[in-house]
This record gives C-alpha cells, sequence and structure tokens, in this order.
C-alpha cells in the first residue's frame, strides 16, 4: 500500500511537472503571437498612414515624432509615477555618460526611424520587408569594423549569400523605386550602427536597458534630432497644406500600437530570448508579405519570392549560428561555476583535514 501511494504521488508529481511545462510553453507562445500581431500591425498601419494611395499623410517626420512624443509621455508616466521599472543604478546614468553614450544611439535611432518611415511612402510593404533581411549583414559588417565581431570566412560568406538573395529580390521588383530602396538601406545601416555602438556605449560598460527604459532615456533625445530636419523639410509643407486636421483617433491608436510594441518586446525577450524574437521576426515577414499580396494588392513576383527565399535561409543560418554560440557560452559558464564550486569544496575539505590534525595533536 505504502508503495502504491508513493508511486501514486510520484504520478502525480510528474502530471503537476507537465502541466506546469506546458502552460510555460503556452504563455511563451502567447508572448510571440502578441509581439507578431503588433509589429504586423504597425508595419501595416504606417504604410496605410503614409502610402499616398491610402490615408495620404506623406509626412515621415512628423510621424515618427508623435510616436516619439507619445512614447516619451508613457515611459516617463510608467518610470517616475507609477514605477513599474527601475532605472539603472549601477552605474548610475550621469549627464556626462548621457551624454556620451544615449545622445548618439538617439541620434542613430531618429535617422533609422525617420528613413524607414520614408520608405513607406515610394516602396510596396512587402518589398521592404525582403530589404529588411539585409539587417543582419549590416549587423555583422558594422560589427567586424568596429571590431566587436570577429571575422569569419563562413560567416562573410553567408552574408553574400543573403545579399544575393535581396539582389534577386530587387531584380523581381515590379515597384522598383531608387529613392525608397535607398532610404530603406539607409535607414539598415543606421539601425545596424545603433545596434553596435549598444554593446560598445552601454553593454561594455555595465549599462543594461529594458525597452521601457531605452524609451525613456532615447525617445525624448530622438524627438529633439527630429526637430531639426523637420523645421527644414515638413514644417514648410505643413503650412502649405493648411486645411489638414489630424485624425486623433489614426494617431492615437496608431501611437499606442507603436508602444505596445515596445512594451510586447519586453516581454517576450524577458520570457524567451532575443533569438526566438529574430525567428517570430522571420514570421511577421512572411504574414506581411502575404498580406499585403492578397489585400493591398501589392504586386508579389516569383522572383521576388525566389530571391527572398534565399535570404531566408540565410538569415535562418545565421540564427542557428547565433543559438549555437549562446548555448556554448552557457556550457562554458555553467562548467566554470561547476570547478569554482569544486575548488571551494576541495579547499574546505582540507582547512577541515588541518583542523582535525590539529585537535589530534
Amino acid at each position: 500500500m505504502a508503495v502504491g501511494k508513493e508511486g501514486g504521488g510520484g504520478a502525480g508529481g510528474e502530471g503537476g511537472m507537465s502541466d506546469s511545462v506546458i502552460r510555460k510553453v503556452l504563455v511563451s507562445y502567447m508572448y510571440v503571437a502578441v509581439w507578431i500581431f503588433l509589429s504586423f500591425t504597425v508595419i501595416v498601419y504606417n504604410k496605410y498612414i503614409l502610402d499616398p494611395k491610402m490615408y495620404n499623410w506623406p509626412f515621415p517626420i512628423s510621424l515618427t515624432m508623435v510616436h516619439m512624443a507619445f512614447c516619451s509621455s508613457l515611459a516617463v508616466a510608467l518610470v517616475r509615477l507609477l514605477r513599474v521599472v527601475e532605472l539603472p543604478s549601477s552605474p548610475a546614468m550621469t549627464p556626462q555618460l548621457y551624454t556620451s553614450s544615449v545622445l548618439p544611439i538617439g541620434a542613430l535611432y531618429s535617422l533609422s526611424l525617420w528613413f524607414s518611415n520614408s520608405a513607406y511612402i515610394y516602396l510596396s510593404v512587402s518589398f521592404i520587408q525582403m530589404l529588411k533581411a539585409l539587417m543582419p549583414v549590416a549587423v555583422y559588417s558594422i560589427g567586424v569594423l568596429f571590431k566587436k565581431e570577429n571575422f569569419k570566412s563562413s560567416a562573410m560568406l553567408n552574408m553574400l549569400s543573403i545579399s544575393f538573395g535581396v539582389a534577386i529580390a530587387a531584380y523581381g521588383e515590379a515597384r522598383f523605386d531608387a529613392r525608397g530602396v535607398a532610404l530603406q538601406l539607409a535607414a539598415v545601416a543606421f539601425e545596424a550602427t545603433r545596434l553596435v555602438l549598444i554593446q560598445i556605449l552601454l553593454t561594455s560598460k555595465g549599462i543594461s536597458l529594458n525597452p521601457i527604459t531605452s524609451l525613456y532615456y532615447v525617445a525624448p533625445c530622438c524627438l529633439a534630432f527630429l526637430v531639426i530636419p523637420w523645421a527644414f523639410v515638413e514644417l514648410p509643407r505643413l503650412r502649405a497644406v493648411g486645411t489638414f486636421q489630424p485624425d486623433f483617433f489614426i494617431f492615437g491608436t496608431n501611437s499606442l500600437c507603436a508602444f505596445a510594441l515596445k512594451l510586447a518586446v519586453f516581454l517576450l525577450v524577458g520570457k524567451t530570448s532575443a533569438l526566438t524574437m529574430n525567428v517570430a521576426g522571420v514570421v511577421t515577414d512572411w504574414l506581411v508579405i502575404a498580406f499585403s499580396w492578397s489585400v493591398i494588392r501589392d504586386t508579389v513576383t516569383p522572383i521576388n519570392l525566389f530571391g527572398y527565399g534565399i535570404a531566408f535561409l540565410g538569415v535562418g543560418y545565421y540564427n542557428h549560428v547565433k543559438l549555437q554560440a549562446l548555448k556554448a557560452k552557457e556550457a562554458q559558464k555553467k562548467a566554470a561555476q561547476a570547478d569554482e564550486e569544486a575548488g571551494s569544496l576541495l579547499q574546505e575539505r582540507d582547512s577541515h583535514g588541518e583542523r582535525k590534525s590539529d585537535n589530534q595533536a
């Protein structure tokens, strides 16, 4: 009887453990689904607002400034009033550190958002997503330039394969526009530089920012940087329009979606990993391409898909290599911890043996 009860308890424990694992997996999938939905929504919503054939408000700097003002306000409320997250204290964000580390990142972020939103005016959503596949190429190349990545022939061959696939997709693009391509490529370059500088200026100094504290520090200076080009590029055009009345529902919900996406990044990376977000980003790209073709009626050619398929395989291999590197790093860390624990145990045993010998003497 006792054995039966013990066995039953073990089975119940295993059942409880499996239920817990299943629950965690379902929660992780829920975060992934929410992130994909919000990412998809922001991309399509921005296209809808900026495209001359849709909402017809072709002012990308103004739209980005609305986003940054909205995100700044909510980030300040979450940090200062509601105290949802704590600001980094070790090291503290001093004015000197903010000027030397955050301002350059904010400048690059403002340029990246400005150019990427501008590309929606000239290019189809599907083609923009295909061009974004060049992000690993840009990050790796700039990382090698700043000596944050080691040059490897295999990695460079993979980057060339991604670039080759995107070039084929561009060759097959029905609505190819040189201005739009230049804007999107510039946005990719600025975003990649920003990501590398985050490692150099923040991570290497022990400063860790989540998406909320990142917006708290970066969004206000990003807004300030955008005022300069806005005053020269878009303000005269907005004055010329004169009669335009902004739709607060459209811009309010669009800004809310943009901020919700930042929160979703915080939850997704916190509950899963940054690599999961990269994989989810690939799924989002295919969904956006399918939506662009089926609903917006953008032309997606077989050459487009063939080229993007090559780039997709290259990006998938890039993510696989990153995953293996992370696993190896974690294994090394665990091995180092095990060695340290074994060393401390041996030291305690030796000291205990010495005390025992002294007592016997």
